[in-house]
C-alpha cells in the first residue's frame, strides 16, 4: 500500500482552516488539520513544499516511522509551524489506519473508557450581570461545566474573550478587519481586586454542582498568580487556566506552594518536552496541549500516558483554532484516555461548517458522544471547500496602560 498524493486546502466559513487530505493507491484517504491560528499559510507551505513530496510512495500504515522521520529528520525540531504540519499528517495516517481496520480510532487506542465525555462551554459578559445571563443560558442547555470571563470595571478595554457591550458576543475568532492587530489594555491590580469576588458571586448563584473554570490567559506574574490562586480557593474552581506564562516552569512551584486551586496549562505547548517537567513534578492538574500543535495523535497518546502516571488529567484545547478534524481526533482520545478530565468545546456546528466537515459526532447536554464510524469519523467536502479562500486576520495584542507590551 502506498501514498499516491496529498493536497492542502486553506479556508473555511469564518476561519482559515488548513486541511490535509492524503490519498492511497487503494482509494482510501485520510484527513488531518494543520490550522495554526493567524499563521495558517505557514504550515500549509511547509506541508506543500517539504513534507508532501517525501510522503509520496510511503506506506501509510507506518505512521510511527513517518512521524519519527519528519520530527527527527528535520534537525531544527519542534515549534508550532512544524508540529502543526506533522500533526496533520499523523491524524490523516491514523484516519487511514482506522478505515483499513474498519474501526473507530478509540478502538485502535484500546477501546472506550467512557460512553461520553464532558465538555465545557464559554460564558462571557461585558459585566458580571451579563456574564450571569450567559452562564444561565448554558446551564439551561444542560452544560455541567462552564468557563467564565467578564469585563473588569474601570479597565480601559473589555479584555480577553469579553464583548464590548452587554449582550454582545465574545471575540473568539480571528479579527478579519486587517493584518494589523488591535490592542487590549491590561491592569493586573484591577483584575485581582475584582475577579475573586465575581467568581464567588457566580458560585453563590449557581451552587456547588456547576463546574466553574476561569482563564487568566498568561497575564499574571508568578507572584500575582500565586496570590490570585489563593484568593479564589473558596470558590472551588474546576480549574484556573494559564495563570502565568509557562516558559518559566519553575514559577509554577510558587503557585503550588501557596494554593490548592487546580491549574490547567498547555494550549500553546508543542511537544512532550514543553510539559514533561510540569507533569513529572506534578505542578499542574490538567494538560491542555492540543492534537494539532502537539504534533498529532502519536505524541499525544504518549503525553496522556505520562500524565496518567502523575495524577494529571486531560483538558485538550478546543477553541476555533482547530477544525472539526482535529476535534474529532481529540474526541477519540477523550473516549479512550483513562485519565480524561474535560474537553473545551466551542460550537462549530454552523450549517456551513457541517457541510464542509460532515460527521456523526454528537454533543448533547454538555456531553460529547463520539462517532463509531471507521477512522476519525469526519469527512471533508472538496466542493464546499472551493467556496472559501484564505483571508488574512489577526488576534489582539496586549499592552499595559503605559504602553508596555504584555502577554496575550
Amino acid at each position: 500500500m502506498k501514498i499516491t498524493g496529498a493536497k492542502v486546502f486553506v479556508g473555511g466559513p469564518g476561519k482559515n482552516y488548513v486541511t490535509l487530505k492524503i490519498v492511497t493507491d487503494q482509494g482510501v484517504y485520510g484527513l488531518g488539520d494543520a490550522t495554526l491560528n493567524n499563521r495558517e499559510t505557514l504550515p500549509a507551505a511547509y506541508l506543500t513544499d517539504y513534507l508532501i513530496p517525501n510522503l509520496i510512495d510511503m506506506d501509510p500504515r507506518k505512521s510511527e516511522d513517518i512521524w519519527q522521520l519528519f520530527y527527527r529528520g528535520a534537525y531544527f525540531r519542534r515549534g508550532p509551524i512544524a508540529m502543526a504540519a506533522f500533526g496533520a499528517i499523523d491524524m490523516a495516517l491514523w484516519d487511514i489506519k482506522g478505515k483499513l481496520a474498519n474501526m473507530p480510532l478509540y478502538d485502535l487506542f484500546g477501546g472506550k473508557s467512557r460512553d461520553s465525555a464532558m465538555v465545557y462551554a464559554h460564558a462571557t459578559g461585558a459585566d458580571l450581570p451579563d456574564l450571569m445571563d450567559s452562564i444561565t443560558r448554558y446551564v439551561e442547555q444542560g452544560y455541567k461545566a462552564v468557563r467564565v470571563q467578564c469585563g473588569i470595571p474601570g479597565m480601559a478595554t473589555a479584555g480577553y474573550a469579553v464583548p464590548e457591550e452587554v449582550g454582545g458576543k465574545g471575540d473568539y475568532m480571528t479579527d478579519f478587519s486587517g493584518i494589523i492587530p488591535k490592542t487590549e489594555i491590561w491592569e493586573a491590580d484591577r483584575y485581582m481586586r475584582y475577579m475573586p469576588q465575581a467568581l464567588a458571586d457566580i458560585r453563590a448563584k449557581f451552587g456547588q454542582e456547576l463546574k466553574i473554570l476561569h482563564d487568566v490567559h498568561h497575564r499574571l506574574s508568578p507572584r500575582e498568580a500565586a496570590a490570585f490562586s489563593k484568593a479564589v480557593e473558596p470558590v472551588d474552581l474546576y480549574w484556573l487556566e494559564d495563570p502565568t506564562p509557562a516558559e518559566d516552569q519553575d514559577a509554577l512551584r510558587l503557585i503550588r506552594q501557596h494554593s490548592t486551586t487546580p491549574i490547567a496549562i498547555g494550549e500553546v505547548f508543542n511537544s512532550v518536552w514543553d510539559c514533561n517537567k510540569l507533569i513529572k513534578n506534578e505542578l499542574i492538574d490538567f494538560i491542555r496541549i492540543a492534537v494539532t500543535y502537539g504534533g498529532g495523535i502519536t505524541p499525544l497518546k504518549r503525553i496522556v500516558d505520562l500524565a496518567g502516571m502523575h495524577h494529571v488529567r486531560t483538558g485538550f484545547h478546543g477553541a476555533p483554532s482547530h477544525s472539526p478534524i482535529s476535534m474529532a481526533a481529540q474526541h477519540h482520545l477523550n473516549a479512550w484516555a483513562p485519565n480524561f478530565g474535560i474537553q473545551e468545546y466551542l460550537v462549530l456546528g454552523t450549517p456551513e461548517c457541517d457541510a464542509l466537515f460532515p460527521s456523526d459526532h454528537v454533543m448533547q447536554n454538555g456531553m460529547m458522544h463520539v462517532s463509531d464510524a471507521p477512522g476519525l469519523g469526519v469527512d471533508f467536502d472538496e466542493n464546499e471547500a472551493a467556496k472559501y479562500e484564505f483571508k488574512p486576520g489577526s488576534h489582539p495584542i496586549v499592552r499595559l496602560q503605559d504602553g508596555t507590551m504584555w502577554d496575550y
